[in-house]
């Protein structure tokens, strides 16, 4: 018999996320759109107006944030629906409406940066230090440091007005590998069974235990891909051109440079990263060693890198159970957090499992009205997709704690900062169950957790960094004048790919195709986020469990900064600091001690 996935409207209520918290209705969400551009227009009403004075100024910024309010809820609302279900045509007619009304809005209101810029900004700062701009004063102060970089009235609208077109490459690499290819994967036979291959169960086929699922799993999924890969090489070849073209337009050294400056994050902490993972890639090259001692192996191959060193230990946890499992773990926390979030996860903020048409993965995402929604496609086999759960919940509890204490234009946290939260929850839940193991004397639960923690790390901390290097290779090349071929893509990923895993591994022809069909990289440099995110997250969750209350209130000092502060500067209120390498070498040398480990156990 087939497990087959379902289709939308199959999942029942209990399973899928409750958007009514945004809005109570898709005819509530029409009215909102249709009232729109009233709002829009309130705001261009002050075009021409805001160097008037105080007054005037104070005023536009509040009809500029209620016009921006409303379209985050419109669009919010929109592209989770979207992301439910891509095959829903009502969905991505709502979707690609709402994207044309914020293409819209941005056009007719992209006179207020120029506006504000050409302010004097002595006069600006004495302006904001009234009382009543108290909400607006760290977004003054953000857009002063952006300054430089803000062009023409004119210019910006011409690049607001490329703002849905600038998508396309992203939403066309969504529609063929979630809706197109994942129709054309086929099966793949597990005992007696066939079993539907997609982007969600191609990580459940790679942890098989049997050999021979995982070969043809993958074997049968980038055969797919390679078909593809004059298509999507194109898409990303596009991709990354409207990278350095965004960057040059205004006048930025390079892209690199464009996607850490508005953070004020040093180009140095990129660049360290990368150096100070290759010094440690010898631990690298060590675990897959192991890993190919434990699995009994003549060769290892890419098929065999992510299933569970330990075969005996049942891994199947309920989603009610893995709710629990969260619950205890992040006790640390304390009881609201826990309560919270908990029940978040089991009254509507979680959309808990696959169906077709539903992207794959998981994200949290939230605005500052409603919930703080989490895509999942959750898995009760896969033990791994509990520390998915725990990761997205560490974002919405960022994302609660930033909407509630700090006001709309400066709420919205930098990734940079989300990926410590996250991390630092999956750390909690390692530490939790791995203590349970112990103290039960289930010495086979110890270690598939402690090979389940390197793998873990192993993936955000050595494989995204592996994944930063490409992008900014890929980048690079073309700010050289290089044009990116599916051929050179292919080779730049390939020589990576034999850098990081080293000696032991022997890939396939198309193993290459990996560096195709990863979808963070449409949105560029934003994978080395999570190397530095885990590497903060295990010296701020060693801090606060080892800590007191005080360790703890740094913590949620920081979960609650949300924007008021730059990332560097909010993890040093955490207690963290992250342009130095030593958190990133740090986190190497708890790699490293896992691998001893397994080394000795194993």
């Amino acid at each position: 018999m087939s497990k087959t996935i379902p289709a939308r409207k199959d999942v029942p209520a209990k399973d899928k996320w409750d958007l009514s918290s945004i809005f109570k209705s898709d005819s509530e969400w029409e009215a909102a759109l249709k009232g729109l551009p009233e709002l829009t227009k309130k705001v261009a009403a002050f075009k021409g107006k805001l160097a008037q004075g105080p007054d005037t100024l104070l005023s536009a910024l509040k009809a500029y944030q209620d016009a921006l309010l409303s379209m985050e809820c419109i669009y919010h609302y929109a592209s989770l629906e979207h992301e439910a279900d891509e095959d829903d045509t009502t969905a991505t007619d709502r979707y690609g409406r709402a994207m044309m009304a914020y293409t819209q809005q941005e056009t007719e209101l992209s006179f207020i940066d120029p506006e504000i810029q050409a302010i004097d900004e002595k006069l600006l700062r004495e302006w904001c230090s009234r009382p009543d701009f108290a909400d607006y004063r760290i977004y003054i102060e953000k857009f002063l440091y952006l300054k430089k970089y803000i062009l023409s009235e004119k210019e910006e609208r011409i690049l607001s007005l490329q703002g849905q077109p600038a998508q396309t490459a992203e939403t066309a690499f969504s529609v063929l590998t979630n809706v197109d290819l994942n129709k054309t994967f086929g099966t793949v036979k597990v005992g007696a069974e066939e079993q539907q291959l997609t982007e969600t169960t191609w990580g459940v086929f790679m942890h098989n235990q049997d050999r021979a699922v995982r070969e043809q799993a993958y074997k049968k999924f980038y055969v797919k891909f390679e078909e593809h890969q004059n298509t999507i090489a194109a898409l990303y070849a596009g991709s990354v051109n409207q990278d350095v073209f965004t960057a040059r337009a205004r006048g930025y050294d390079s892209s690199l440079h464009a996607a850490l400056y508005g953070n004020k994050v040093p180009l140095s902490v990129y660049h360290n990263l990368i150096d100070c993972i290759h010094k440690n890639l010898d631990t690298l090259h060590k675990y897959y060693s192991i890993r190919k001692r434990a699995l009994g192996l003549e060769e290892l191959r890419h098929w065999d890198v992510y299933v569970p060193l330990v075969k005996s230990v049942q891994t199947k946890t309920s989603y009610e159970e893995a709710v629990e499992i969260c619950r205890n773990a992040l006790a640390p926390l304390g009881k609201e957090y826990t309560d919270r979030l908990c029940d978040g996860l089991l009254n509507g903020w979680a959309d808990r499992y696959e169906n077709i048409g539903k992207r794959s993965g998981a994200f949290s995402s939230g605005c500052y009205v409603g919930n703080p929604y989490i895509l999942l496609n959750y898995n009760d086999e896969t033990i791994r997709d509990v520390f998915t759960m725990a990761h997205e919940g560490g974002h919405s509890m960022h994302s609660w704690y930033s909407v509630h204490n700090n006001p709309f234009m400066c709420y919205d946290y930098t990734i940079f900062e989300a990926e410590v939260a996250s991390t630092f929850n999956e750390e909690l839940v390692f530490e939790y169950l791995l203590k349970q193991a112990t103290d039960s004397g289930n010495t086979d639960m110890e270690k598939f957790l402690l090979a389940m923690r390197a793998d873990d790390i192993l993936a955000t901390l050595f494989r995204q960094t592996m994944f930063a290097e490409f992008e900014l290779k890929a980048h690079e090349l073309v700010e050289a004048g290089t044009p990116l071929t599916p051929e050179l893509l292919r080779k730049i990923y390939r020589e990576l790919l034999e850098l990081y895993f080293g000696p032991e591994m022997h890939f396939e022809a198309n193993s290459d195709m990996e560096g195709l069909r990863i979808p963070h990289f449409y949105s560029a440099f934003y994978v080395y986020k999570y190397a530095t995110g885990i590497s903060a997250a295990l010296a701020l969750a060693n801090r606060v469990t080892s800590g007191g209350e005080q360790e703890r209130e740094d913590y949620f000092a920081f979960l609650k900064s949300g924007g008021s502060r730059y990332p560097i500067e909010s993890l040093k209120v955490a207690g963290v600091d992250m342009e130095s390498v030593e958190p990133v070498q740090s986190a190497c040398d708890t790699f490293r001690r896992i691998v001893d480990e397994l080394d000795k156990i194993i």
